[in-house]
């Protein structure tokens, strides 16, 4: 939010430099960004002085430009070619001089002596919208006879500098979304700094009801949308231009001035954080407001022209015949003033947070109004606001004021009751602050101490500080304004002997394994939990109905939890691949939330939810690439493989003592799924389908494995890790060419394998694949390298013999393999 370093000092009296706010404020948790310097136009007419034509002369080589000379009030004339219309001599205009800065938008050129058409030009003569000030561009400024020659153009339109503060409101601080509400906050820094200060706003003790021309009838039907609503009419104002302090003040934050009346409610809207709608009373049919809802899919034409569909709990403004406004969001296309207007209804309302930001979300409109509103606004600020306005629109547009101010109100806002106990204050804050200093710091607050014990103080909390309702979010504010630096860091350090659990060896292992995979030469990335619902449409692995989707989500792009960490992976890879850094090894651990409707008890709300931890593995692009020692090398799903494999032997888990099968899903193209003998799925791995690449624009093979964390820290609770000595004894190693029927998998030759010699048989490994000529149809051959060792005596062929005959006869039974 931009706040005016001078609009800021209208409120708050301090001797601060801009710099020194923006410190103080951040200090006390309105975090500013920047500071910049603005002037009211930008470049602030540096540069511009204003002159006098002297002579004006048709140019001998064009038919449309004059060749000038120019008093600038100093030295002598200047010679500058001009190819406005309406230059003549005697006329007091605006020059450019040499070296001046021009702006165009963003865009900036600056003033050079040239040749126009041979004619020498030192110079430019202006028109309104080369400068900022206005937008005509039929000729030049021509300025009032009595403009004297020399005069800067900036002191001449009064040209003023300010700083813009950029200030992140957080959501909770809807109190601080004005400069009034920033005003406040620093007041309160002030005082417990012993700076001199004062904190004040215009008075409305002016406002006087003139006559009851104009009475307009406010109804509301629905009070819980709209707690309190008030309205007064002007009578017989003009509709024009801002006089330009107005006009400064909203193009210092960045705000494009309309007309005198739009500029008056945009101007309290930033001043007060109270937004404000003007609406042309004669267009208000039957003389009366009503705030009500409509029938669900009434139609209604917004002010940018388009027509939505209404909710039936969309809460509307609404004359005797048709809806006129969105209550708190966006107005309608013929609700607001004209030029023809001539009599206004001004509106200033207390709409409900939530009925407005779901309405907000609904037709997707974002307006500096629901802004607020949806946060929260002061309920108790309403009538000042619309007196405030009503007087300025007499002021600055003419009219009167003739109608009684309309202040329809439920229920009176009340202020939150808190009960501050000072030890807790101390507690929290880790100091003992000083009881006088707790008083100072709510009283600056505007809390009132309605009570105070020896023990502590009851504090009536004004309603507009909606984040501020516990002793706990007083202690908050205590501490921002004492300031957290002043909170000393103890030199001892309390803490208690406490033994390792789950979380502790989960943490431990998760960092082997990281370093282990950054050592392969993988990064970690981190994406985020929330992601695109539209992900999972039409999936049978991860079914959209079990996504935890969120009630009021920013965008489509984060409405939902993810199911998997998948997808923010081929994000990550997307983005790399975009930017010509497609070889690459990603992994990321992460939660992952499934909901299950089937397990929905309203005794338990999150019965139905669950979360679990996980594992992710990218592997992608080359695996060597351009390489003096190596010729380039594609990655394979067999390399994932080993990275899979070697984690589970980080962890303490055998291979052996798992179920490997096939994994058939929309997910991957092939994969393999490891389970506990028991059943439980430790992890997946495998080739990602074509169709999910092609919806992330990716054009490399993507290898990704999915290990479930969780499971895999259930399945080594018991496991030990221990180490042997090396063996003295030597191992052998035994080959079989093994011919076999296609659909046998290396899988079932090493699990009979295991299974016929479970004590000597220490490795199995593939070593080559053939399948074409020569071979049966339907047949491939397996080179398989068997490796045996006793770790109490050296072997024999007699034993190797009688190990290599049984593993050879359980092959032929169970496979029917041959030998070849």
């Amino acid at each position: 939010m931009n706040i005016s370093y001078n609009w800021l000092k209208e409120y708050v009296d301090f001797d601060l430099t801009p710099e020194e706010v923006a410190a103080a404020l951040t200090s006390i948790g309105l975090e500013t960004g920047s500071v910049e310097e603005v002037q009211t136009i930008k470049g602030g007419l540096e540069g511009l002085v204003i002159g006098e034509v002297l002579t004006c002369i048709p140019h001998p080589n064009s038919d449309h430009m004059h060749v000038t000379t120019v008093n600038l009030g100093q030295g002598e004339p200047v010679q500058i070619v001009c190819g406005a219309p309406n230059v003549a001599t005697g006329q007091k205009v605006v020059v450019a001089t040499l070296g001046a800065k021009l702006y165009d938008g963003d865009e900036c050129f600056t003033i050079k002596k040239s040749k126009l058409r041979g004619v020498e030009s030192n110079g430019m003569i202006c028109a309104e919208d080369e400068i900022g000030i206005g937008t005509d561009h039929a000729g030049i400024i021509v300025l009032p006879a009595d403009a004297v020659p020399g005069t800067l153009a900036k002191d001449y339109y009064n040209i003023k500098s300010d700083y813009v503060l950029e200030v992140d409101i957080t959501p909770n601080r809807a109190d601080a979304c004005s400069h009034y509400g920033v005003a406040r906050d620093l007041y309160a820094y002030l005082v417990q700094n012993n700076k001199p200060t004062s904190l004040k706003k215009p008075l409305v003790d002016a406002f006087v009801v003139e006559n009851h021309d104009l009475d307009i009838k406010v109804t509301v039907e629905n009070s819980e949308a709209c707690p309190r609503y008030a309205g007064v009419t002007v009578k017989g104002v003009t509709v024009k231009e801002s006089p330009e302090w107005l006009q400064n003040k909203l193009r210092i934050i960045g705000l494009r001035p309309i007309n005198n009346v739009v500029d008056i409610t945009n101007y309290i809207v930033h001043a007060f954080g109270q937004p404000l709608h003007c609406f042309d009373a004669d267009k208000i049919k039957g003389g009366e407001v009503i705030v009500k809802t409509m029938p669900e899919g009434t139609p209604f034409v917004t002010l940018d022209g388009v027509e939505r569909k209404l909710s039936d709990r969309d809460l509307m403004i609404c004359d005797q015949e048709k809806p006129m406004c969105i209550a708190g969001v966006f107005g309608g296309l013929d609700s607001g003033s004209t030029e023809t207007t001539k009599d206004v209804f001004l509106e200033s309302a207390y709409f409900h947070p939530t009925w407005v930001r779901k309405t907000a979300r609904r037709h997707g409109l974002n307006t500096d109004a629901s802004f607020r509103f949806e946060r929260g606004i002061d309920p108790n600020i309403t009538i000042y606001c619309l007196k405030l306005a009503a007087m300025m629109v007499k002021e600055l547009a003419g009219g009167t004021i003739s109608s009684e101010v309309k202040d329809i109100c439920a229920a009176p806002a009340q202020d939150f009751v808190v009960e501050l106990a000072y030890e807790k204050v101390n507690s929290l804050v880790g100091k003992v602050i000083p009881v006088d200093t707790i008083k100072s710091i709510v009283s600056s607050l505007e809390m009132k101490i309605t009570n105070e014990t020896a023990e502590g103080l009851t504090l009536a909390v004004p309603p507009y500080r909606v984040d501020v309702q516990r002793d706990c979010d007083v202690i908050e504010d205590i501490l921002r304004i004492y300031g957290y630096n002043n909170v000393e860091i103890p030199s001892t350090l309390k803490s208690s002997l406490t033994t390792k659990g789950e979380h502790d060896k989960s943490n431990k292992l998760q960092n082997l394994v990281a370093e282990q995979l950054v050592g392969c030469g993988f990064n970690e990335i981190l994406n985020n939990s929330l992601t695109r619902a539209a992900y999972y449409d039409g999936m049978e692995t991860y079914p959209s109905k079990n996504l935890v989707m969120l009630l009021n989500p920013l965008s489509t792009d984060l409405n939902a939890m993810r199911q998997t960490l998948l997808f923010g992976g081929l994000e990550s890879i997307s983005h790399n691949a975009n930017r010509k850094n497609a070889d690459l090894k990603f992994f990321e651990f992460g939660n992952c939330y499934y909901f299950n409707e089937e397990k929905k008890n309203p005794e338990k709300s999150l019965a139905a939810y669950t979360e679990n931890y996980h594992l992710g593995l990218w592997v992608t692009g080359k695996k060597v690439s351009n390489s003096w020692a190596h010729t380039d090398e594609e990655s394979s799903v067999y390399e994932l493989k080993a990275y899979v494999e070697n984690i589970f032997l980080r962890l303490g888990l055998n291979m052996r003592n798992l179920v490997i099968g096939n994994l058939t899903d929309d997910i991957y193209a092939t994969a393999l799924s490891v389970q506990t003998k028991g059943g439980k799925r430790l992890a997946t791995f495998g080739i990602v389908t074509k169709k999910i690449l092609k919806a992330f624009d990716i054009d490399n093979e993507v290898y990704y494995a999915d290990l479930n964390w969780k499971e895999l820290m259930k399945a080594i609770r018991s496991v030990k890790i221990s180490y042997t000595e090396i063996s003295k004894f030597p191992a052998v190693k035994r080959d079989l060419a093994l011919l076999l029927d296609k659909k046998v998998q290396f899988a079932e030759i090493e699990k009979i394998a295991y299974d016929t010699e479970k004590k000597l048989l220490k490795e199995v490994s593939l070593f080559d694949v053939y399948e074409g000529k020569n071979l049966e149809a339907g047949k491939k051959s397996y080179a398989v390298s068997f490796l045996l060792q006793d770790e109490t005596q050296t072997l024999n062929d007699k034993m190797i013999d009688k190990i290599m005959s049984k593993l050879v006869k359980n092959l032929e039974e169970k496979l029917d393999a041959k030998l070849r």
